[in-house]
Formats: structure tokens, C-alpha cells, sequence
């Protein structure tokens, strides 16, 4: 059983590799400083970054837990998630408001996604 640990330090791994499932740490918007959109936006191309670097991609997303600082805000991240996921491949997803561990941010999401063979 191999297991592959990607940009690892004291707390966590950004990437786990375990039988040809790829799980991401909680990602979020590259500035903590801008609109529900902005931050959606910038925290899935980082998404999809790790995703290429694991060997998987957007359309292999298997599972997607999404934490809203405030659900007012659902509507909008909506928006940008429905126009970033590609047509079918919705994967299994929970979205729900949370205490995000910096204020600032509005929204943060975990990934579970296939490698692509």
C-alpha cells in the first residue's frame, strides 16, 4: 500500500495520493481580501492546480465539502462553482457554513478526486 504525501509540513499534506484517490487540504482564495466571487474563483483554480499536479482534474472530482463563512453568500458561489464544474460531472458535495480559521476568508473547500488513468 503506497501512500504519497505532497508539500507536507508539521500539520498537514496538500495532497495525499492513496490508491489512485487524490484528497486535497482545505483550499481557499489566494486573497482573503475580496468578494465571495473573487475568492471562489482564485480557491478553485487552486483546485485545479493541485488536481493537475496529482494526476487528476476538475471532471474527476469525486467529493467536494464547501464552508461559507455566511450562507448568504450560497447563491453567489453557486454561480462561479456551476460555471467551474464541467456539464455532468457534478460530484458529490455538502455545502455548509462554518467558522473559517482566518476571518477574512468567505469560503474554503475539501476534495476528494480520482487519478485519471
Amino acid at each position: 500500500m503506497t501512500i504519497t504525501r505532497l508539500d507536507v509540513n508539521t500539520r498537514m499534506s496538500s495532497i495525499v495520493i492513496h490508491n489512485n484517490t487524490v484528497y486535497l487540504c482545505g483550499q481557499v482564495a489566494k486573497d482573503k481580501f475580496t468578494d465571495i466571487n473573487t475568492q471562489t474563483i482564485t480557491m478553485l483554480e487552486e483546485v485545479e492546480s493541485l488536481l493537475a499536479q496529482s494526476g487528476s482534474r476538475r471532471d474527476h472530482i469525486l467529493s467536494a465539502t464547501i464552508y461559507l463563512k455566511d450562507m448568504a453568500d450560497y447563491d453567489a458561489m453557486n454561480q462561479v462553482w456551476d460555471s467551474w464544474l464541467p456539464k455532468g460531472h457534478a460530484p458529490a458535495r455538502a455545502c455548509v457554513q462554518a467558522a473559517i480559521a482566518e476571518p477574512e476568508y468567505l469560503v474554503e473547500i475539501s476534495v476528494i478526486a480520482a487519478v485519471v488513468s
